[in-house]
């Protein structure tokens, strides 16, 4: 199985991701990792396709998805959880981060990029600001 976790930076995908891998003899991707793989780009590339379309047939990969054209990448059978949060949220999580500073051009992506993934389809939505990820995997019956 192939899991697709995606939203905005700081949206809490990647604690969603871990509660998954407690649960799951699964492999965590994330972002653009995959390009360890190999030497270039596109070899890596297809590599991680190919591991995403075994992983249909078998293991399941988590991949966790910031940057919205990596939603390409993900195989048609694949389950797709939105993470969400607002934006405040989002932007004292990123501020966290920083070491308690949040530049200017930073906090203008931020605000840019809030709401992107909002149309994106989705199996699933998890509101990454106030859910609770042992409770929603509950309630995934393809987790079970």
């Amino acid at each position: 199985m192939v899991i697709g976790i995606f939203g905005e930076n700081c949206s809490g995908k990647t604690t969603l991701a871990d509660e998954i891998k407690k649960r799951t003899d699964c492999e965590v991707v994330t972002g653009k990792d995959y390009l360890r793989m190999a030497k270039s780009e596109s070899e890596a590339r297809t590599l991680f396709l190919g591991k995403l379309h075994d992983a249909e047939d078998g293991r399941t990969v988590v991949y966790v998805i910031a940057d919205r054209e990596d939603l390409s990448l993900l195989p048609g059978g694949a389950k797709r959880i939105y993470v969400k949060a607002d934006l405040e949220t989002i932007k004292a999580r990123f501020t966290a981060r920083m070491r308690g500073v949040l530049p200017p051009p930073v906090e203008a992506m931020l605000e840019r990029k809030h709401g992107l993934f909002e149309n994106e389809a989705a199996d699933a939505v998890y509101d990454g600001a106030h859910g609770e990820p042992a409770a929603f995997c509950d309630g995934l019956e393809w987790l079970r």
